[in-house]
């Protein structure tokens, strides 16, 4: 991710504007967009400050409210599908996709497998 312009420049470009010159003329002095200066400006209209918006961050995951439902129906019905869990959280009013509870299922390390027990199956060497 790109860092933010600095607010130094971001001022300067701002007083610019606002002395009268162009936003298009302000935009080519300094090096940047157009729509930079625009924003700017509209950010200091509106906030009498131009420094920038958070960028980026991070989302708390939707299904953390409900993980003891979900080890509770994978404990119950162990053939259960991720379709029929997600189809479950949806009649709970839940609303979320496949990925999304696969996501929640990986990053929690809840296994997913209808036959943990038995060994795998293949064919067999014979020993002659």
């Amino acid at each position: 991710m790109v860092r933010p312009i600095s607010n130094d420049l971001r001022k300067r470009a701002v007083s610019a504007v606002a002395k009268g010159e162009s936003c298009r003329s302000v935009a080519e002095r300094f090096g940047v967009a157009v729509s930079s200066v625009v924003k700017w400006s509209q950010r200091y209209r509106a906030t009498g400050s131009v420094t920038p918006g958070k960028m980026g961050g991070h989302r708390k995951p939707v299904l953390d409210p409900h993980r003891a439902f979900i080890v509770e129906r994978i404990t119950e019905r162990p053939h259960l599908t991720l379709h029929g869990l997600k189809a479950e959280l949806a009649a709970r009013g839940v609303k979320v996709s496949h990925n999304a509870v696969w996501l929640f299922l990986r990053r929690e390390g809840l296994r997913f497998k209808k036959n943990t027990v038995r060994p795998r199956t293949g064919s067999r060497r014979r020993l002659s």
